[in-house]
Formats: C-alpha cells, sequence, structure tokens
C-alpha cells in the first residue's frame, strides 16, 4: 500500500509540474490575416491566371520540353527585366536564372516547379481555365505551385526596376519534372556543382502558411519543412502452382497477401518516436492551443507516450511525423474468376523516419514478408534527408524574414512527409528549407493535386514580399 501510495504521489507532483509548466507558458492567438484584396494583388492574379492558362502536365517518358518552352516565352512577357538583366541557363526544359550580387560568399537560391500533375474529374472552373473569381485564381498549378514561381520572379522583377543590386548572389531555379520525381532538378544541382556553387540557403515549396495546422489550433502557422522522409516503391509477390478455384488450398497467394497487408495495416511493425525537429514544432505551438492541448504539447517530457497513442487519430498526417509508413497502393492476381493465380502481388509506397531510416525500415518489412510467404522486391528508394539546423543562422534569418514580412505569423519547424525537388540540394547546401509563402487552408489543401485548385489572391502580394526581404535582407548577416 505504501509503494502505490509513493507511486501516486509521484503521478501527482509529476502532473503538478506540467500543469504550472503549462500556465507559465501563457495562450498565444495567431494575429496574421492577408490584407484585403489590393490593386497591387489583382496586378500579381493576372500573371498567375496567365501562368496557369498556359498547360503545363508533366508526364514520365515524354518528351516535353517544347510544351516547357512555351511556358518559359510567356515568363519572359511577363518578367522582361529578369530575362534582360539575369543569366538564363536552360537545361532541357529546366531552368535556372543568376543575378551576381555584391559577394558569391552566401549564395541564395528560391526555387519552385514549372509542371503540374494532370487534371482529373469534373471542375467548378476548367483547371486550365485560370478563372479568377470569388477572390481567388483557379486552376491547375495555382497553388502547386506556379503561384511561388510568379512570386519570386515578380520579386526580383520588382527590385530590378528599383536598380537593387543583391548584396549576395541570388539564383531562380525550377525544375519540370518535380512531379514524377524526374531529373530536372538534378540537372540543376550538377550545373551549380560544375560551376563550384555551395548555397547558402535554399527556399523550396513545401511547407507553407497554413491556416489550422493540427486539430485545435486555430489560425495560419508558418510550416517551415526542414527534412524530407525518404520513400520507397516496394512490390511484394506470392506464389504457387496455381489450380482450379472449386478446389482452393489453404494459405493461397491472395490469401497469404490479404494477411500481410491486414498485419501491417492493424499493427504497423515501424517505432513511434518524436524527431527533435517534431518535438520542437509541438513546442512552438503549444502556446496557441486551448489549454487541454497545451497541457500535452507543452508536456512532452511527460505526455509523449500519450501523444504517440493519440496523434494518430487526429489525423493521418500527424501520425506519419512519428514513424515510417506503409502504403499498399496497387495489387494483381489472376486473369480470371475461377482460377487461382500462380502469382500474386500487391505494391506499396513507404516512407522513411530518421530514426528508423531506409535500410532497417526495408529489413523490418522485409522480415514480415517472409513469414508469409512472400518474396520482397524494393523497385526505387531514397532515404531521408539531413535536417536544417533550427538553431543555425540560415534558418534563423529565415524566420526573422518570416516575421518581417507577416507580422503575428508564428514560424515552426515540420517534418516533410512528402517528396519535393529540394532533395537534389542536400548535396551541395546544408540549408535547405521547404517554404512557399502563400496561405493554404483547407480548401486549397485539398484542391492540391484534387479537383478544384485555387489560391487566395489576397495572400500574393505578401508572397513577393517575402522573397523580396529574403533577397535584401541578406546584407545584415
Amino acid at each position: 500500500m505504501t509503494v502505490v501510495l509513493v507511486i501516486l504521489a509521484a503521478l501527482l507532483l509529476l502532473l503538478l509540474a506540467a500543469v504550472v509548466r503549462t500556465l507559465a507558458l501563457g495562450h498565444k492567438v495567431s494575429a496574421y490575416r492577408p490584407e484585403p484584396v489590393s490593386a497591387r494583388a489583382e496586378d500579381y492574379a493576372e500573371k498567375l491566371a496567365r501562368m496557369v492558362r498556359c498547360e503545363t502536365v508533366s508526364r514520365p517518358g515524354e518528351a516535353q520540353r517544347e510544351k516547357f518552352l512555351a511556358f518559359h516565352a510567356l515568363l519572359a512577357e511577363l518578367f522582361p527585366r529578369v530575362h534582360a538583366q539575369l543569366e538564363k541557363t536552360e537545361l532541357d526544359g529546366n531552368l535556372l536564372f543568376y543575378w551576381k550580387g555584391k559577394s558569391g560568399e552566401r549564395p541564395l537560391v528560391l526555387m519552385s516547379h514549372q509542371d503540374v500533375v494532370p487534371a482529373e474529374g469534373s471542375w467548378s472552373h476548367e483547371p486550365f481555365s485560370g478563372d479568377i473569381a470569388d477572390g481567388k485564381v483557379w486552376g491547375r498549378g495555382s497553388s502547386d505551385t506556379k503561384c511561388s514561381v510568379m512570386a519570386f520572379f515578380q520579386a526580383v522583377e520588382e527590385l530590378l526596376a528599383e536598380g537593387f543590386v543583391p548584396p549576395q548572389d541570388v539564383y531562380l531555379s525550377s525544375s519540370c519534372t518535380e512531379e514524377f520525381a524526374g531529373p530536372g532538378c538534378a540537372m540543376l544541382v550538377e550545373e551549380l556543382k560544375r560551376r563550384g556553387v555551395r548555397p547558402w540557403l535554399v527556399c523550396d515549396e513545401g511547407g507553407g502558411i497554413i491556416t489550422d495546422p493540427i486539430a485545435g489550433i486555430p489560425g495560419n502557422f508558418a510550416m517551415m519543412g526542414v527534412f524530407e522522409k525518404g520513400k520507397a516503391d516496394v512490390k511484394f509477390t506470392a506464389r504457387s502452382s496455381g489450380g482450379h478455384a472449386s478446389a482452393p488450398p489453404a494459405n493461397s497467394p491472395i490469401a497469404r497477401l490479404a494477411a500481410f497487408v491486414d498485419r501491417v495495416e492493424k499493427r504497423s511493425p515501424f517505432r513511434k518516436s518524436f524527431e527533435p525537429e517534431v518535438a520542437a514544432m509541438f513546442t512552438r505551438l503549444a502556446p496557441y492551443a486551448p489549454f487541454g492541448l497545451r497541457l500535452l504539447f507543452g508536456n512532452l517530457w511527460l505526455f509523449a507516450p500519450l501523444l504517440k497513442l493519440v496523434m494518430p487519430k487526429l489525423s493521418a498526417q500527424a501520425g506519419a511525423l512519428l514513424k515510417t509508413t506503409v502504403a499498399f497502393t496497387m495489387q494483381s492476381g489472376s486473369d480470371a474468376c475461377n482460377v487461382l493465380p500462380q502469382e500474386a502481388s500487391v505494391w506499396a509506397n513507404m516512407r522513411f523516419i530518421p530514426h528508423q531510416g531506409m535500410e532497417e525500415s526495408l529489413g523490418i518489412i522485409r522480415a514480415l514478408a517472409k513469414r508469409y510467404g512472400l518474396e520482397t522486391q524494393v523497385l526505387a528508394a531514397s532515404d531521408y534527408t539531413e535536417a536544417a539546423d533550427i538553431k543555425g543562422e540560415a534558418w534563423q534569418y529565415t524566420v526573422r524574414t518570416v516575421e518581417k514580412t507577416f507580422p503575428g505569423l508564428p514560424a515552426c519547424p515540420y517534418v516533410m512527409t512528402g517528396a519535393t525537388d529540394a532533395r537534389f540540394y542536400q548535396e551541395i547546401s546544408e540549408n535547405v528549407i521547404r517554404f512557399a509563402p502563400v496561405v493554404y487552408g483547407p480548401e486549397q489543401m485539398k484542391g492540391m493535386h484534387g479537383v478544384n485548385e485555387n489560391i487566395e489572391i489576397a495572400c500574393l502580394p505578401g508572397a513577393v514580399d517575402f522573397y523580396r526581404n529574403l533577397i535584401a535582407g541578406l546584407s545584415g548577416e
């Protein structure tokens, strides 16, 4: 009885300490909202709309350079000073612009991709209409990510018009193969390697100004991606001697595959853990949460085990921050209903977390598949990227630029569960940050790669100003 009382007393003391710490955090509100639509915003919207109307769907294995050269011609029309005064390099449709600064010690790369995914389904505005309606630009690529391309080209266009000379060398990088993880950005990185350029800071898409980033935390937050999970496409195959379906044996190929998929779905073999960057995200968000969540998020030292259970229930995105994930995406079997397959397969996409990287995660899934009599074939794989230093100078500079451009907007590190072109720049830069300076509300998040993609016009001036400030502010570093 005494031992039980001691344990209860200790737990109460820990809980009391957490409550006191939570009260000390106080409660904050994310105050940033874009300014109402202005003439400047409308001008930017017109430029973006014209870019959306120029269809730039990319598909692997297709010759597409001519399509992107047409888009380049439009860029030259929209941003004449950039094309007249910067050094342009075009590599199979991929673009690199060089703006010589007063110094080349700390080069800056601004990047986002030209290509878009196919547009399927029924849209309220035609996917390549570039319609401007209801305070939004509509169409494929409006938010992913021609808005960013427009914004950094416009920022440089305006600075050139003012006679500005950047304190550091600036590069504008834009591939045309990002949407299918193609080689375009790698070509641009190879070109920079050939020139001996090692960027001090690379700013790509990936994060953004996200509205209500976690259930229960309202407002806009600058969610800045610090690294990407690794990924792999994996095929699992079950074999048998086949036969007639009228006399089915036990453990047929499809039954074994189904049991394997069920096991992975219901009891993931991968360990949950808070990466330092994920812990920092929750620490940063905690003061903006209601008291209950603030108590949990602000005291991971005590509540991390509970959050590991709760987060996957909040959202799939939240759960993916904690572990390696497996998503089963395709399957094959017999060609007829009454024939047992000699071979059946399922395909999966895996995403690797640093605490269980590519080799360990593949080893775990391969061993589990073997228990079900399955063969494992890794079709393509790459490991997670190294994280940007969230205590480092480049990160702090980017955060200050966010705070200067968007007063009242909190900035938070977070983990990219998807993949971007930024991973190619990891080879030549230690500071690769994934942040598109536009507002992505629930509607914009739903439309990305879906139907009715759009972006709010009101957020476009802030995006241009962010890139202007990022370029100009380097003089003080």
